[in-house]
Order: structure tokens, then sequence, then C-alpha cells
């Protein structure tokens, strides 16, 4: 089991990067368990070829409630394909995106196209080696609000859910509109 501090930032994407077909990507599939949960914090996750089971919460939060959301602790555990196929198979809140490795200048990002039910939720998310290299952080101008303490767009709270479920909170709260011409993504 590894057990890390994701240092991280997320911002909405109101389009598609041009070049974004270039750069690798893979397809993302979590089961977020227990289904009964508001926020669950525990996810089943086909990640491209790896499998995994893992717990991911806000530092200093209280059973994954509060504390601060840029800095999320990730446990996590291998698995093999007969553990991850009975596991998946808990009930749960389920959703599928395509991961992009997306590189913008010396920044390495990951760009999240969020597929069916959610399809127009486009995220970026930048990692950090450090709280000063956070600190230090210039976001570029084409990438939209910082969305890191959100528990709209937190993956917990988006499992399950459709876009029109969260359709009017992102326009109300920041203009954002579904994205177009993701259909080409899908698996």
């Amino acid at each position: 089991m590894s057990v890390e501090l994701e240092r991280e930032f997320t911002f909405l994407m109101n389009s598609l990067p041009d070049d974004l077909d270039q750069f690798p990507s893979k397809i993302i599939e979590d089961n977020f368990i227990p289904a009964e949960s508001d926020h669950p914090v525990i996810r089943i996750r086909r990640n491209g070829d790896q499998l995994v089971i893992t717990k991911k919460y806000p530092e200093n939060s209280i059973d994954g409630v509060g504390g601060d959301s840029s800095h999320m602790v990730e446990h996590t555990i291998e698995l093999s394909p007969n553990e991850y196929a009975a596991l998946n198979q808990l009930p749960g809140k389920r959703f599928k995106k395509r991961r992009f490795a997306y590189e913008i200048g010396d920044l390495m990002a990951e760009v999240d196209i969020y597929l069916d039910d959610l399809a127009g939720l486009v995220v970026i998310d930048f990692e950090f080696d450090s709280d000063e290299a956070m600190a230090a952080f210039q976001k570029p101008d084409f990438i939209g609000p910082d969305v890191t303490q959100d528990s709209l767009v937190a993956g917990g709270m988006l499992c399950g859910k459709k876009y029109a479920d969260i359709a009017d909170q992102l326009l109300e709260k920041y203009d954002y509109r579904p994205v177009a011409g993701i259909e080409k993504y899908g698996e």
C-alpha cells in the first residue's frame, strides 16, 4: 500500500486545447463506495491498465469532510484482475472519464474529460512536489475558474450524477457551460 500527500489545484476548462490530441490519454472508470454515502472517499478504479482501490480525502478533514482540498491524502492498494472484478461488483456510484497527460510549457497537468452521464464537464489538475511550488504557480490564461475547494466537482460528489444535476450550479457560480465536441473521446 502506498500513502501519499497530493498537492493539487483544479480548474474548470471552458474549451479543449487545440493540441490536446497530441498527448497520451487513458480511460478511467471509478466506482465510489459506499453507494449510500453523500460524499464517498473510497473508490475502486480502473486507471488505464492499472487496477486499484483508493481512499482519498482532504488533509485535516474529519471523515472526509472539511479540510484543505488542495492537500489530499491518498491511500492506494494495487488489485489483481480477480480482486478488481469482485470489488467492482459492490454497489456504488460510478463515472467514466478520459484523462490526458497534458504539458503546458514546463508544467504537467491532467485534463479530465468526463464521459457518459457527465459529458460536458472538463477539468484540469496541476500537481506539485512542494508547497513552495504550489505558491509559485501562475494559472495559464486559457484555463477557467479555480474549483479546488468546491465539493461540487470533487470525484466523490460527482459520482453517480448527470451533468444536468450540476449544470445550474456550474452556470450560476462559474458561468460554466458544457464543453462541446467531446464525443470522440469515449472508449
